[in-house]
């Protein structure tokens, strides 16, 4: 099994357990998870990630 390196964004309060996490597997796909329930993943592949990059960068608010 492919051993992740998850990372939180410099934004986060690290003091306490609930911040976004993400990792890139060797297929360049973004898995994202919660730091309060890290078993629960999501895995968006690299064109997906852009997008939503993409948006962020636009303006779009979620």
């Amino acid at each position: 099994m492919e051993q992740l390196k998850f990372v939180k964004p410099n934004r986060c309060d690290n003091s306490g357990p609930n911040c976004l996490e993400v990792a890139i597997d060797k297929d360049s796909n973004r898995i994202l998870r919660n730091s309060r329930r890290p078993e629960t993943q999501i895995v968006v592949d690299a064109d997906e990630w852009a997008a939503f990059a993409d948006s962020l960068r636009a303006g779009q608010s979620f």
